[in-house]
């Protein structure tokens, strides 16, 4: 056994009885027990060291309440991922990719979880059944890239990692592949040296990373992400805005800071999904666009992620921006820049069609070509010269 497989063992809570050992009056245990059953949990060391306090923003994300079980609109398959499965396992929904579920099970289980009716249920995401996943790959010559997700990804062993990696890499078509984790925040141990070391034989691999509050962002945590760069794995983080964790300028914009210091692009930020459990951290989209005009302009561009919305019933991700835009016509644009203040741009004015060419019989020295008045002007001239000459 590893270490990381040693402290995910020994070390995580993954029971009410132990989370109220923990924290005492905190916990109703018999009051979360219909939120357990619904939706597993567990939390690391990481995870638990980083709540400071019942209620904070960590606590909030891995902590289970009985809001889970208040259901207004919320949908157990918000995007409709089965609906674009094809085979076990496959989600194509797009054209030129796919998505990949490898893994059932995660370090620690976020409440907010879109895939929360399967992950955590190796029937429902199962491991022996990738044989037709890479048929249909194989077959899909149109999928050039390849999203590892689950679950976590990063909870299988590197020997099975490996063996995914060869697979795909066996496909000539698919030229990207990417693993969706959030390993670096929950489990920063699991980015061993060999990891590191067997990855770079498969490049180019991109891996999304996921981290929603910058106190995620411990020293352990950015050096697995250093480790990653150095191994040459291009990073890049995806947000999912919550209510009482980021829906605060502030918060995210030293997240996104912090994200860049550790050498990792940030990459989206998600209006959480309609998802039956979870709707109590949804915020209004106001929010998102607030947040984003709070970092467009006032900070770097490189750490201004798109903001999405991944659209109910399976549409795909849809970026939304502020209103910056007041009026386009055929001769401007009008438009406000980040601070509110109002400028114009002028379209490209219109260009007269040339007049034709006039007719001229065919000489034995070049001719140049001219236009308008000059041509004019030039073929009268050579109209006297030829009478002139008795042509």
């Amino acid at each position: 056994m590893s270490d990381w497989q040693r402290i995910l063992k020994d070390e995580s809570i993954a029971t009410l009885d132990k989370l109220h050992e923990k924290f005492g009056d905190a916990i109703d245990v018999e009051a979360l027990k219909p939120a357990f059953e619904n939706f597993q949990m567990r939390l690391t060391p990481s995870a638990l060291n980083a709540i400071k306090e019942v209620g904070d923003p960590m606590w909030q994300q891995y902590i289970p309440t009985v809001e889970e079980l208040d259901v207004v609109d919320g949908v157990i398959d918000s995007l409709d991922e089965d609906g674009d499965s094809p085979v076990p396992n496959i989600t194509h929904r797009y054209p030129d990719r796919a998505l990949f579920l490898v893994s059932p099970v995660c370090a620690s289980y976020c409440r907010f979880c879109t895939r929360r009716r399967k992950v955590g249920d190796p029937e429902k995401i199962p491991l022996n059944q990738y044989d037709s996943a890479f048929e249909y790959l194989r077959q899909h010559t149109e999928i050039r890239d390849v999203i590892m997700s689950g679950g976590d990804p990063m909870m299988l062993s590197d020997r099975r990692l490996e063996y995914l990696f060869q697979q795909l890499r066996a496909i000539p078509h698919i030229e990207i592949i990417r693993i969706g984790s959030r390993i670096t925040s929950h489990l920063p141990e699991r980015i061993t040296p060999e990891f590191c070391e067997m990855v770079q034989k498969y490049h180019p691999i991109f891996m999304n990373v996921h981290f929603n509050h910058p106190d995620e962002l411990t020293p352990a945590a950015v050096a697995a992400l250093d480790r990653l760069s150095r191994a040459g794995v291009s990073l890049g983080c995806q947000t999912v805005l919550l209510k009482g964790v980021n829906d605060d300028p502030k918060v995210m914009m030293k997240l996104m800071h912090e994200l860049l210091k550790a050498r990792v692009r940030p990459y989206y930020i998600f209006m959480a999904d309609q998802v039956a459990g979870g709707e109590h951290f949804r915020t209004t989209v106001q929010k998102g666009l607030e947040i984003i005009q709070a970092l467009r302009g006032w900070t770097s561009g490189m750490a201004v992620p798109q903001f999405v919305i991944d659209s109910p019933g399976g549409g795909g991700k849809v970026p939304l921006l502020p209103e910056y835009v007041e009026e386009i016509n055929e001769d401007e644009v009008v438009f406000r820049n980040y601070e509110g203040k109002r400028f114009t741009y002028k379209q490209p004015k219109r260009v007269p069609a040339a007049e034709p060419l006039p007719a001229v019989a065919a000489e034995s020295d070049v001719v140049p070509i001219l236009r308008g008045k000059r041509a004019k002007k030039e073929g009268a001239v050579r109209q006297k010269r030829r009478k002139a000459s008795g042509e």
